[in-house]
């Protein structure tokens, strides 16, 4: 009987072990899967810093060492390659300042401007008004080249900072209007109405209601704005001749071709020239989430 009891009880525990046996291969096969994933994603973000990384390398170097090491560090650092840099674009790094500093201010005042006249403010033509703006997203840059290169001529505006300024504001307002006016509408009208009916003005509900909601997406067409205008060469080239007032990418592209076989030198230019970019992303990110994601959950 006591052996009996034994097989029994041995024969009990025997499917018990067997489950927790089967158990246990779909979790090492989960770890296994995520190793190979985290292995894949570690060489493809390798793959995408390594330029980077180069670059950085190649700008401490001269002209000899890098023709001895290409890619690998060499001593010593030659630093002055990028106080070299930085006396010649300092001066482009300046202009492109001031051109989208001043662009972004004209978009996001006019954009807003009319986004909140398309989305609260009745008027006969409304709709086909907006729809009118919005096609002109449908008509290539290129198209409108040479339109804008003898406007800008005629208004005798060549070599100056406003042959920038001015048509990229024009251009720009598009994109602000459609993403300014879809959140403008997505704000519930009775807050309006009672504005209205506490006698405040459109002006003032603009002013002190509308706009201070709308920080976020403010925040997401100023990003895109700078970002089109800030890498933008070919509108530069075409209506400024005089190196002095070239924004930075054109600047960049002209001392690339000034200074092409000295590769330090090079490099540590166009290291200097991404360094406002990577600050605006890294003290905008957050800011640039919540605008896309703003309005995607109602409450």
């Amino acid at each position: 009987m006591e052996k009996r009891g034994e097989n029994v009880g041995a024969a009990g525990f025997a499917p018990a072990l067997d489950v927790s046996i089967g158990a246990q291969t779909p979790r090492r096969s989960l770890r296994q899967g995520d190793a190979w994933r985290s292995l894949t994603l570690g060489l493809l973000c390798f793959l995408m810093i390594a330029p980077l990384i180069m670059a950085i390398i190649i700008s401490f170097k001269s002209p000899s060492q890098f023709t001895r090491l290409p890619f690998l560090p060499a001593l010593p650092l030659r630093w002055e390659n990028y106080e070299f840099a930085w006396q010649i674009i300092s001066q482009f790094l300046l202009n492109s300042i001031v051109v989208s500093g001043a662009t972004v201010i004209g978009v996001l005042v006019l954009s807003s401007l009319a986004a909140y006249s398309f989305a609260q403010i009745r008027f006969p033509g409304r709709t086909f008004v907006f729809y009118a703006v919005l096609a002109l997203m449908m008509v290539p840059a290129s198209l409108t080249l040479v339109p804008s290169f003898v406007l800008i001529k005629d208004l005798r505006l060549m070599n100056t900072h406003w042959s920038l300024i001015l048509p990229w504001i024009a251009g720009g307002q598009i994109i602000g209007i459609l993403i300014l006016r879809a959140f403008f509408e997505s704000l519930p009208r009775e807050m309006f109405d009672a504005c209205r009916i506490d006698g405040a003005s459109d002006w003032q509900i603009y002013w002190h209601v509308a706009l201070p909601l709308t920080k976020s997406m403010l925040g997401v067409v100023a990003i895109l704005n700078i970002l089109g205008t800030w890498n933008n060469l070919i509108w530069p080239t075409l209506t400024i001749t005089e190196r002095r007032l070239y924004p930075l990418t054109p600047g960049l592209y002209s001392y690339m071709e000034q200074y092409y076989t000295s590769y330090g030198r090079v490099m540590a230019g166009l290291l200097l020239g991404s360094v406002p970019l990577v600050l605006l992303f890294f003290f905008t990110s957050r800011l640039f989430v919540e605008g896309l994601t703003s309005g995607a959950i109602k409450t």
